[in-house]
């Protein structure tokens, strides 16, 4: 395997994403818009509407979604952190609510290309969003991962990472509001 770089998704590398996203899917439509929309708006947009709404966010409003990580010039995996406020589902989920007011970056989403699992590349990006977040600011990281039973699991459950992923990073478990979906933070240091 040659050197995996990880870099923040812009307009300039938008080309990656995009061909990481379509060919294989992220659950075929999201774009990894979920956690940005309300239901109607990302029911509405299923597809095409998610694709060209996350183009619009990167390519004309020039926001950073997430980092991409790159193999031999092509990306095998994603990650979606931005600061808490820019994902309106987890500030209004039952399970993912904010415990307090302390402001917060989240880590809210990942997708590995098959060919590119179980080789640590989550992990990876786990420890590149915590950096890119501090070095734009967060003193706080949150994630709201699947606790698995050490059981393997499909995609669809642990598209948002899994616990024992953000323990191994430093993240601790604050709270709890589903059986299986903790909220983990982690205060970097130099955050």
């Amino acid at each position: 395997m040659s050197a995996i770089e990880i870099k923040p998704v812009t307009a300039d590398n938008w080309d990656l994403l995009e061909a990481l996203f379509a060919a294989h899917g992220t659950v075929r439509g999201c774009w990894c818009m979920y956690f940005r929309l309300t239901s109607r708006e990302f029911g509405d947009g299923w597809g095409d509407g998610n694709r060209d709404e996350m183009c619009r966010l990167v390519c004309d409003e020039g926001v950073v979604p997430g980092l991409i990580a790159i193999e031999d010039e092509e990306a095998v995996g994603w990650v979606s952190v931005a600061p808490r406020e820019e994902f309106g589902r987890v500030q209004r989920s039952r399970v993912t609510k904010p415990v307090d007011d302390e402001p917060a970056w989240s880590i809210v989403c990942f997708y590995v290309k098959p060919g590119a699992r179980r080789g640590g590349l989550t992990r990876a990006l786990v420890d590149a969003a915590v950096e890119y977040a501090v070095d734009n600011g967060a003193r706080l990281v949150e994630a709201y991962p699947y606790d698995t039973d050490e059981a393997r699991r499909s995609g669809i459950e642990i598209y948002y990472g899994v616990a024992s992923t953000f323990r191994q990073a430093g993240f601790e478990e604050v709270e709890r509001r589903s059986p299986h979906r903790p909220i983990m933070r982690l205060r970097p240091q130099g955050g």
